[in-house]
């Protein structure tokens, strides 16, 4: 019998043929680009079977293929298993993506298509430099998808609702003010947001189109005295409505963006962020229109979180190490067996951050990995994957929060029954990256690479290292990884970015032992100043999560002296913080959870 995912990659291969395609490529993306996507627009899941969130499939009549990142390699490898897709050899192509694929193996004179809706203009650029002279056609309006997936999602359609300046601290007028402030400093005329996360920052509303992240889907073009929102109209309130138009914000349809960006005068000038603008929304731009490309303003403004905001944050850590301490407390005194699997205790975890205050949901789906699925960056477990809690072995749980007054993402692993030499030796070698990180002092001018070597030192001095990055910008009650930041080894403009005071960053170091156990940490760690000398200004980190860490998985002998003062300080903050809203049962067993090392 042939899987579902083979029978629909034999259809799109028919439809390819019917359109005169010899390649089709598909990203994992909506029209806006971001990490997270609508069911309707997760077709490579509904082709493949592969959940991955950053992958590319290639396709052409005896071939399809897909690529994606190092946290995903093992579980590709099992989830891919009967859909017709390979893996894409992570040895041979780590340093190669699809476009060099597609250089070296597609003849002359082919066709290449996709959607180019979820297709950025970024990508469109590398694919042409690297097929330059293969007189390949590159065709950007070939959607196939929709005529073969019959039982597609619908688009969402989740009402806007407004965040309150007690959370976010500055009006929407006055975040437009800003914006347009840095527009006539950059001399532009019109700027295109693409990030719904932009939007809805600027404006202070949110919405839930999007799993995981409080989002409205929506495109919006800011003039010099128009905010063209393009959101369907009856997901606005008439509250919001009636407010957006004594701002002059124009609610217009969300399928007319590329239309009206159109219209824009030719001798205007507009501000794009290439990565995060479609290949049609681009095309639309009007020939002889100055473009110019940057980050956007909206995203290098709410990078640097405000005095409300950090006030607000530090009550969402606090309701979220009363989320988590309970439910450590819960999986201890329940008593760890088959009973308890993966999947039933990550919804015990969200049903205890239900129960706080402002809740809205996870940020992002729990990673709650034992023993072997640990050593899955990004496991997700499914009905047939769901692990027992029992015996002995190592549990990590990465999970977060979306609350109105901040977002959060930590990540704890703990040691059920008594663990090994190595696990203790793994486990304390990533805690000292995680507090060599916290405890970082560094000139204003520094960047997120030139960080990244603190998290890893300890590890690369036993041999050991990871595959992802070390640190993300997290969002407020908005994206848990948001850029423009982060802290890791390579040189992607991210990582070029300065760090500044009042970025929300995560530090999260880890080892990963294939077939036996993942070990990762993780807190969020808050810029701020430090002191100034005849150098300059220097920043420091306040870690801002709350919760204990595992004392039994640490080696006491491998710390040096100032990382127990930081962490038995740390574990006395924790205590401190979150002890008076803990039963006096939670309150004993916490105590002894941090008592000093």
């Amino acid at each position: 019998m042939i899987d579902s995912e083979q029978y629909q990659l034999t259809h799109l291969r028919s439809s390819m043929k019917d359109s005169g395609i010899d390649t089709y490529i598909i990203p994992s993306a909506d029209p806006h680009l971001g990490e997270y996507i609508p069911d309707h627009w997760r077709i490579i899941l509904w082709l493949t079977g592969f959940t991955g969130s950053s992958s590319t499939i290639v396709i052409t009549d005896s071939f399809a293929g897909i690529w994606t990142d190092s946290r995903y390699f093992i579980q590709a490898e099992e989830q891919l298993k009967g859909s017709g897709v390979t893996l894409m050899n992570p040895l041979l192509t780590e340093n190669k993506d699809f476009t060099v694929w597609l250089k070296e193996n597609i003849k002359e004179g082919s066709t290449i298509a996709f959607d180019g809706r979820i297709f950025s203009v970024s990508r469109l650029r590398k694919l042409e430099i690297e097929l330059q002279g293969k007189n390949i056609l590159i065709k950007i309006d070939q959607d196939l998808i929709s005529a073969i997936w019959n039982d597609r999602p619908e688009l969402p359609d989740s009402m806007a609702f407004d965040h309150d300046l007690s959370f976010c601290g500055i009006s929407r007028s006055d975040k437009i003010d800003r914006v347009r402030e840095k527009m006539k400093q950059m001399e532009v005329n019109y700027h295109l947001l693409c990030a719904p996360d932009d939007i809805m920052w600027m404006l202070n509303i949110r919405g839930s189109d999007v799993r995981f992240s409080p989002l409205l889907s929506s495109f919006a073009i800011i003039g010099e005295d128009q905010v063209l929102l393009f959101a369907d109209e009856n997901k606005i309130p008439l509250k919001i409505a009636s407010e957006f138009d004594k701002l002059n914000i124009v609610i217009l349809p969300y399928e007319e963006t590329a239309a009206i960006l159109s219209s824009l005068p030719v001798d205007s000038s507009v501000l794009i962020t290439p990565a995060y603008t479609s290949a049609v929304l681009f095309n639309s731009i009007p020939e002889g229109m100055t473009i110019m490309e940057d980050v956007s303003i909206p995203a290098r403004l709410k990078s640097v979180k405000n005095k409300t905001e950090i006030s607000n944050i530090e009550k969402a850590m606090i309701k979220d190490g009363i989320a988590l301490t309970k439910f450590f407390f819960w999986l201890e005194t329940t008593g760890y067996s088959s009973d308890l699997t993966e999947i039933s205790i990550s919804e015990k975890l969200n049903e205890f951050r239900s129960g706080q205050n402002n809740y809205l949901s996870p940020s992002f789906q729990t990673i709650s990995a034992f023993n072997e699925h640990g050593a899955l960056p990004h496991y997700t477990a499914t009905p047939a994957t769901d692990s027992g809690i029992s015996g002995t072995g190592i549990l990590l749980i990465d999970s977060g929060g979306q609350y109105l007054d901040g977002t959060t993402d930590i990540t704890r692993t703990v040691a059920i029954g008594r663990p090994s030499a190595q696990q203790k030796t793994d486990f304390t070698l990533v805690l000292k990256g995680m507090i060599s990180l916290a405890m970082a002092k560094f000139p204003s001018t520094t960047r997120g690479f030139q960080l990244d070597i603190l998290a890893r030192k300890a590890l690369w001095e036993h041999g050991l290292n990871y595959g992802h990055g070390t640190g993300h910008g997290v969002g407020f009650c908005l994206n848990v990884h948001e850029g423009p930041l982060s802290i890791s080894p390579g040189t992607n403009p991210d990582s070029k970015t300065v760090i500044r005071p009042g970025m929300l960053i995560s530090d999260e170091p880890a080892i990963y032992r294939e077939g036996e156990y993942g070990i990762r940490i993780e807190n969020l760690i808050l810029c701020y100043e430090d002191e100034e000398t005849e150098s300059g200004q220097f920043l420091r980190f306040d870690t801002v999560s709350l919760c204990y860490i595992d004392k039994t998985l640490i080696d006491k002998s491998l710390l040096e002296s100032k990382e127990i003062e930081w962490l038995n300080k740390y574990h006395s903050e924790v205590y401190e913080k979150l002890s008076p809203q803990l039963t006096p049962e939670e309150k004993e067993w916490l105590k002894g959870k941090i008592s000093f090392i």
